[in-house]
């Protein structure tokens, strides 16, 4: 019997059958053929399969019912659908199914090649048990949630929108995507598309060729470039400006970017994950984004739940994040005590995993014995330590004074985390610099 891999092909035409059949044998895979969706059902019920490639459209069915078919009963098979040039709906609607990824008619060989050897990765990958990831702390029903949903989109190549709350960790959500899946060997580039001047974006992200503009020295590969083969993260993707949204949607939807000042388009192999803490369909309600590229973006969308939401979690990521500050110095580390942690538990966490980290950094070098006290956290008087709307109208004297206080709080805490950088902590805060500069001003704060 033969061991080679094997693949199932789903199509009604015979001319795309052997196409794809003398393409794949080529690849040294055994290839098993059917016309429509029972034939297809009927090779999946008799024999095991390493990929699957299906039309949309059969004659007693369609493919997207094949994909569904598979992910219930064949879920360890990688599923590729085959759909008409410029249906993108129907590739959308076939990633939101299960499929892996999708080829358009004609069919380009070279990227056939390229689907089958990522799909043959993907079964590899499912295949072998690997280490269980100790990044992403917690034990709470949202968190093993959140574990298995990043396992499963690990073997997609659909684009996944990653939302949540600053400091939530999507961006460690994003690199495990990547990592897991079958592009975990290949670049994982980040980029926070709030920090790039408007200007320079479309050099960042597609290059640049030498004397194309001033200042251009010498030719510069773009992030584009540098993760072909792996997955481009695109953290704030809300802030990127609408002129540079119509060339990200051109550049994912063509799988090619032309250099600024080149003549010819380098075809790239990127996968793309996205985030920001803003809501994205209030922003394309409020036409600050652009209604096509949102829903290219989001054809997965994946929730960060906020710390809050996971407070049973605190006392685990909480002695994680001491060890860890004490590593290295051959102190034993810093314990909590009963009071300090029942503290961490009330608080809010507007900040989420990245204000804990900060809030304990700050404690364990203040605290004195090794032990933080709930007064080394500083969170006595925090009007977020409780939920919005808890506080009494008996605990307020002066609204005006009880807000100012709330916005002073909330700001020097932004500031502390972006360590004291004045247009981080305003862009944290949803805030432009010239209202951050007249708030500083109005609230006395130097």
């Amino acid at each position: 019997m033969s061991t080679r891999q094997r693949a199932l092909i789903v199509d009604d035409e015979p001319d795309i059958r052997e196409l794809l059949e003398i393409t794949l044998g080529r690849m040294k895979l055994d290839t098993r053929s059917a016309r429509n969706v029972k034939e297809a059902r009927e090779w999946l019920a008799r024999e095991p399969f390493d990929l699957c490639l299906t039309d949309m459209r059969l004659p007693d069915g369609t493919g997207l019912e094949l994909v569904q078919h598979i992910q219930q009963r064949h879920p360890q098979v990688p599923v590729a659908m085959i759909t008409a040039y410029g249906s993108l709906d129907t590739a959308i609607n076939a990633l939101k199914a299960g499929a892996f990824d999708f080829l358009t008619k004609p069919v380009d060989l070279g990227r056939l090649r390229e689907l089958v050897a990522t799909a043959l990765r993907i079964r590899s990958a499912n295949d072998a048990e690997g280490p269980v990831d100790t990044r992403l702390l917690g034990d709470s029903p949202p968190m093993r949630a959140l574990r298995s949903q990043i396992q499963k989109l690990a073997r997609s190549q659909a684009p996944v929108y990653i939302s949540g709350e600053s400091g939530s960790g999507k961006e460690l959500v994003a690199r495990l995507i990547h990592e897991q899946g079958p592009r975990g060997e290949q670049p994982f580039i980040p980029v926070n598309c709030g920090a790039i001047p408007s200007e320079l974006m479309e050099s960042e992200f597609f290059g640049h060729k030498k004397g194309s503009f001033t200042g251009a020295i010498e030719d510069k590969q773009g992030l584009f470039q540098a993760a072909n083969g792996g997955t481009l993260f695109l953290d704030e993707v809300a802030d990127l400006p609408l002129a540079m949204q119509v060339k990200l949607l051109r550049a994912i939807q063509e799988k090619a970017v032309r250099a600024v000042g080149g003549q010819q388009e380098l075809i790239v192999d990127v996968r793309i994950l996205c985030a920001t803490h803003k809501d994205l369909a209030a922003e394309v309600a409020a036409e600050r984004f652009r209604q096509d590229l949102f829903y290219r973006l989001n054809v997965i969308e994946l929730r960060v739940p906020p710390l809050r939401e996971r407070r049973e979690d605190i006392p685990l990521l909480a002695e994680t994040m001491l060890r860890r500050l004490s590593e290295g110095t051959g102190i034993a580390p810093t314990r909590l005590t009963d009071d300090a942690l029942d503290k961490l538990k009330s608080y809010r966490f507007p900040g989420n995993v990245r204000e804990l980290e900060n809030m304990l950094e700050r404690a364990h070098t203040l605290c004195e014995d090794e032990q933080i006290k709930a007064s080394d956290l500083r969170l006595a008087d925090t009007p977020c330590s409780t939920e919005a709307g808890e506080a009494s109208l008996a605990q307020i004297d002066n609204l005006e004074d009880y807000l100012e206080d709330i916005e002073r709080k909330l700001i020097m805490q932004a500031l502390e985390e972006t360590r004291w950088n004045r247009t981080a902590a305003a862009q944290r805060l949803g805030l432009t610099f010239r209202s951050m500069r007249y708030r500083l001003k109005k609230l006395g704060i130097d």
